[in-house]
């Protein structure tokens, strides 16, 4: 597949450029992260890999970065419980944690997740009413920011629309500053780290409530010795490394349990409501 070569090429570079380094053969079994996929691949691993490495570094345990094309096919094997770690949405975080068994340590600190809705920059929307009956843009149906929340709140104000799923955060923006949809769905975190071309061409006209953010679990199998090594050493990069953080878009993380997730829980979200896919067959690692 030309989504598994390209990722498996950029790996190959990285590997070749000094970002990662080959584990050490002292290290454990490699760990796979899976990010869940906002924007492309190549841009995520980008972001994540130097991160991982810093993170491989400091814990000793061998951890690689994963993700897949698309939010729904990842979905899928946070179903398998496929991956060791992974960073997903607050609803995710509640639906694979009861199916799959991840166990949350860490949440980025000092914000709530809210969805915004983002028009062109010379649009006349003004509001999210202006929004009634149209075509809008979002990532998939359980993006939890992007797509669940601002849905949501249109259907409590009694609005109408058609949703279109265009697979990621940064595929929303594209086809909203083409033209191709009057607005569509996004996060605060996303929308800050597009290109500033695309950034100028649009604004935000609406912004929903606020909820725990994303989740950094670990998956069923980890012991409960790494899970808190890992949480240890999330607290120590808030501390030191700034840079790495920025990089994925982050300002700090803190300490987290499952019941961080109890409002997202209150929402009583059901999977008609959601379309969450929680089962499938697919491959979800590079190995």
């Amino acid at each position: 597949m030309p989504y598994i070569k390209t990722l498996r090429i950029l790996f190959a570079g990285l590997l070749l450029t000094g970002i990662i380094q080959h584990a050490s053969p002292a290290r454990s079994s490699p760990l796979y992260f899976g990010i869940v996929p906002q924007q492309a691949a190549s841009k995520l691993a980008q972001s994540w890999v130097p991160f991982m490495a810093e993170l491989s570094k400091q814990t000793g345990l061998d951890i690689r970065f994963a993700t897949m094309k698309d939010i729904p096919t990842f979905e899928r094997c946070l179903a398998k419980g496929a991956y060791d770690i992974a960073y997903m949405n607050p609803y995710h975080y509640t639906v694979f944690s009861e199916k799959s068994g991840y166990r949350a340590f860490a949440h980025q600190s000092e914000k709530k997740l809210k969805g915004l809705i983002v028009v062109k920059k010379d649009a006349p929307y003004e509001n999210l009413q202006d929004l009634n009956n149209l075509d809008l843009a979002f990532p998939s149906p359980a993006a939890f920011g992007a797509s669940l929340l601002p849905r949501a709140e249109m259907k409590k104000r009694g609005m109408t629309i058609t949703p279109n799923y265009v697979k990621s955060h940064d595929s929303v923006y594209k086809s909203v500053a083409a033209g191709l949809f009057p607005a569509g769905g996004g996060v605060k975190r996303t929308f800050a780290n597009i290109p500033e071309e695309l950034h100028t061409q649009l604004r935000v006209i609406y912004t929903t409530s606020g909820y725990t953010p994303h989740a950094f679990a670990v998956g069923p199998h980890m012991d409960e010795e790494k899970r808190l090594r890992l949480q240890t050493t999330f607290q120590h990069l808030s501390q030191t490394r700034p840079d790495l953080l920025a990089q994925i878009g982050m300002k700090g993380f803190v300490s987290a349990q499952n019941s961080a997730w109890n409002d997202v829980r209150a929402l009583g979200l059901s999977q008609e409501e959601t379309e969450i896919i929680q089962d499938g067959s697919v491959k979800c690692r590079l190995d």
